[in-house]
C-alpha cells in the first residue's frame, strides 16, 4: 500500500513539472540526416533504373508505299501478294522473284536462274512498276507468307 502512494504522489509531482528540453547528440543527428539522404538517393536512383525509357524503333517505314498500296512495287520488301495486280506475276513468276532477293537494282530480277523466257517477258511488261529498296527485316521476313489465308 505504501509503495501505491508513493507511486501516486511521485506521479502528482511530475505533473506539476516544468518539462525539460532533451537534446538528441549530434551523431545521432548526422546518422539521421545521412539516413534520409541515403533513402532518398536510393529511391532516386530505383525510379531511374526501373523508369520505361523510350524504344528507339522506326515508328513511320518511309517506303511503305512501295509495299502495294501504289503502283510502284519494292521487289526487295514487298509480299508475294502484291503481285496480284500484275496478270501474269502471281504466283509463279512472284514467287520467284520474292525468294531470289534482295536485289541491288531491277535489272538483276532477270539474273533469276529458274526464269524462262516467256516469265521475262511477263517481268518485263512491269519492269517500269518495280523499284528497288534496301531490304528491311521487318518485311523481308514476310515475302512469301505474310500470314494471310481464305
Amino acid at each position: 500500500m505504501k509503495f501505491v502512494i508513493f507511486a501516486a504522489l511521485l506521479s502528482v509531482a511530475a505533473a506539476f513539472m516544468a518539462p525539460q528540453e532533451q537534446r538528441t547528440p549530434v551523431a545521432t543527428e548526422l546518422a539521421a540526416g545521412r539516413r534520409e539522404f541515403m533513402s532518398a538517393f536510393g529511391a532516386a536512383a530505383a525510379a531511374g533504373v526501373l523508369a520505361p525509357t523510350a524504344a528507339n524503333a522506326i515508328r513511320d517505314y518511309e517506303n511503305i508505299k512501295y509495299l502495294g498500296g501504289g503502283n510502284v512495287v519494292d521487289i526487295n520488301n514487298a509480299n508475294i501478294r502484291v503481285y496480284l495486280k500484275m496478270p501474269g506475276l502471281y504466283p509463279g513468276v512472284a514467287g520467284k522473284i520474292a525468294s531470289n532477293g534482295p536485289y541491288k537494282t531491277v535489272g538483276d530480277v532477270y539474273n533469276i536462274p529458274t526464269l524462262s523466257n516467256a516469265e521475262k517477258e511477263v517481268i518485263k511488261k512491269y519492269e517500269s512498276r518495280f523499284t528497288a529498296q534496301p531490304p528491311s527485316a521487318d518485311y523481308v521476313i514476310d515475302r512469301i507468307n505474310n500470314g494471310l489465308y481464305r
